[in-house]
């Protein structure tokens, strides 16, 4: 992961534990694991008063409820993002068709076209809750595409 390195040092321990090509196995439903170690981690001054961060993380660990009291309070494409992530994880396609337009104008959809949220939450649903190899490789690689961005980017 491309992070700087007082965020990656925090997110070690999660990420020793759960590697990304483990992470986010299902997608659909919420299925919390680790959530202790989250919390641990979210306790480093690298991640305070980080709710961008903090959001991803709880998607990471399959924790759909606390990701969502998050990202409902971030007012800006990077909080739409995870919101449109959120729900389409939880399988409100319609919810996060609406926040993923929201996200529209996000720089990093600018930077990575290739990630195609709208065109994926379609595809999600198409699956009909078959975890398919490639959408839910195509999944950690939009998660790690976000959370990169945000550690690259702090909130203003």
């Amino acid at each position: 992961m491309a992070l700087p390195e007082t965020i990656a040092t925090a997110c070690k321990p999660l990420f020793d534990a759960i590697p990304l090509e483990q992470a986010m196995p299902h997608l659909l439903g919420s299925h919390p694991h680790h959530t202790e170690l989250v919390e641990q981690v979210l306790q480093r001054p690298a991640l305070q008063n980080r709710p961008d961060l903090a959001a991803g993380l709880w998607l990471y660990v399959d924790d759909l409820q606390r990701c969502h009291a998050i990202c409902q309070n971030l007012p800006d494409p990077t909080g739409a993002f995870w919101h449109g992530i959120m729900h389409r994880r939880e399988g409100d396609f319609s919810n996060s068709h609406y926040w993923m337009r929201r996200a529209a104008s996000h720089p990093l959809l600018r930077e990575r076209p290739e990630l195609k949220p709208a065109e994926f939450v379609d595809l999600v649903a198409r699956a009909g809750g078959r975890d398919v190899p490639e959408l839910v490789a195509h999944q950690r690689a939009e998660w790690l595409a976000l959370f990169e961005w945000c550690a690259q980017n702090p909130l203003r």
